[in-house]
């Protein structure tokens, strides 16, 4: 026998996105429904961000005991215990999840169903044993791994995101194919614990990126030991006794890699199979369900964020949707999103970070920009910490507007939050110019940045000219 809840609001999907809503709606005294059919906390909690950052954070701790010896410490290759490092990442998980849990969302009011959710109408979702009847509804059930159409995939037991962390020995040889953040995220990490990386990309590695920026990850990766293959497409993938064989043509030669396993990174897809979109009147397409700025959908009673929508597939982007739909849908305020000011970090080392427009952007959009950078080189505390790869570059626009800034090297994911703060409350870099950074610090680097910007004026001839005028007369 089914049942009917009476809700305020329903959420489908409990990862970031959808716990955020559903934590602040109920918390603010809303009756909401939570609908997981999976694990809670989704990809970033299980097979994503955190996983991924614990399995980075193995590495730099081997790639630091490699590497010591330049400090005058007896540096030698770690000896690397890979079934141990695989619980090293399920205890991170393990830590992370109670936040995460339908317990926990339960001891504050939520009800939680453990089912498959689809729409039965434009206003009741069937889940399990229940019909949920609410005024509003939000889609959040993610993305999933992207398996391109390369014949012999399906039976080259290709690895994903999702199969990756499970494994329990270090790969011989690990094939990548993708070149995007979870790509070469995943390839320095393996490299670093030991395993010998291939990397196939189809065009150039990072393409959303700074090239400038993109060359001194590559650099690293390179120096590293990862073989980078940009220009490679993929035509075809086996297996071979225990091992796996890609075949491609790199740069149109043709190629053969053999290795002992495969991971595909070459995007996601978002999930949408099995939800009943039409039967609520919700369009959508492969690459998503649509909404507009208010993240409405074509059903003005349903709201869709995170992955699902096709866009900016970041955590931290389904927890600012959060706060976007929490006010439109209690508190009927017309927020809508701004993108702005978004930024993104690639976890390599060094790490890419970047937020705003980056100069070609920027003059595609007819903007007159100028560049203000400086090199970590420069900066005393990654001299003494040894870490002089990377730069920041300032996009500036008119009135000397920030509009964009990328940040490459140790901590850049740290370091990009002031230019995040400086386009999202439109200042100019100025401000930034005028702080006072502690010494020595790699925050500098920012404040080095700004500094530049004005040194052509402020040590130019005109300014001379001044204090020698003014001197005369004091």
């Amino acid at each position: 026998m089914s049942h009917v809840l009476e809700a305020d609001l329903c959420v489908i999907g409990a990862g970031s996105g959808g716990l955020s809503v559903a934590a602040g709606a109920a918390q603010m005294g809303a009756r909401v429904v939570l609908i997981e059919r999976n694990r809670m906390g989704g990809d970033c909690l299980n097979t994503g961000c955190v996983p991924s950052k614990a399995l980075i954070a193995a590495a730099h701790a081997a790639d630091a005991m490699r590497r010591s010896g330049r400090f005058g410490i007896n540096g030698h290759e770690p000896d690397v215990d890979f079934l141990r490092v695989r619980g090293h990442v399920r205890d991170v998980i393990a830590g992370i999840a109670p936040h995460d849990s339908a317990e926990r969302f339960e001891g504050l009011g939520v009800t939680v169903l453990r089912a498959s959710a689809h729409f039965a109408g434009p206003n009741e979702i069937k889940a399990g044993t229940a019909r949920v009847r609410a005024r509003r509804f939000v889609v959040a059930t993610g993305s999933s791994p992207f398996m391109p159409p390369i014949p012999g995939l399906g039976d080259s037991s290709a690895l994903t995101n999702e199969t990756v962390f499970d494994l329990d020995s270090r790969p011989e040889h690990l094939i990548v194919i993708g070149g995007g953040p979870i790509g070469v995220e995943m390839a320095q990490a393996h490299r670093r614990l030991g395993a010998s990386v291939t990397i196939l990309q189809r065009g150039c590695i990072l393409p959303k990126d700074d090239p400038d920026a993109v060359a001194v990850v590559r650099r690293r990766l390179m120096a590293e030991g990862v073989t980078i293959c940009e220009g490679a497409k993929v035509v075809h993938a086996s297996r071979r006794g225990n091992g796996v064989v890609v075949t491609a043509e790199i740069n149109g030669a043709p190629a053969e890699i053999a290795g002992s396993h495969l991971l595909v990174a070459v995007g996601r897809r978002a999930d949408v199979d099995g939800l009943g979109l039409d039967a609520a009147g919700i369009a959508h397409s492969q690459k998503g369900i649509t909404v507009d700025a208010r993240l409405r959908t074509s059903n003005r009673r349903v709201f869709a964020i995170g992955d699902v929508t096709g866009e900016y597939q970041f955590t931290h982007m389904a927890a600012y949707q959060a706060g976007i739909v929490i006010r439109n849908a209690l508190f009927h305020w017309p927020a809508k999103v701004d993108t702005r000011a978004f930024p993104w970090v690639t976890y390599t080392d060094p790490e890419l970070a970047h937020v705003g427009l980056t100069a070609a952007m920027a003059e595609e959009q007819g903007h007159s920009v100028r560049l203000a950078g400086f090199n970590l080189a420069e900066n005393d505390r990654a001299r003494a910490e040894r870490e002089t790869e990377g730069f920041v570059k300032i996009v500036v626009g008119r009135r000397s507007k920030v509009l964009g800034a990328t940040v490459v090297g140790r901590g850049a994911g740290e370091l990009i939050l002031p230019w995040v703060l400086a386009i999202s409350q439109g200042l100019g870099i100025g401000a930034m110019a005028r702080v006072i950074a502690p010494y020595p610090t790699l925050s500098e680097i920012s404040k080095g940045a700004a500094s530049a910007y004005y040194a052509p004026t402020l040590f130019g001839p005109t300014t001379r000219k001044i204090v020698r005028l003014l001197q005369r007369f004091s």
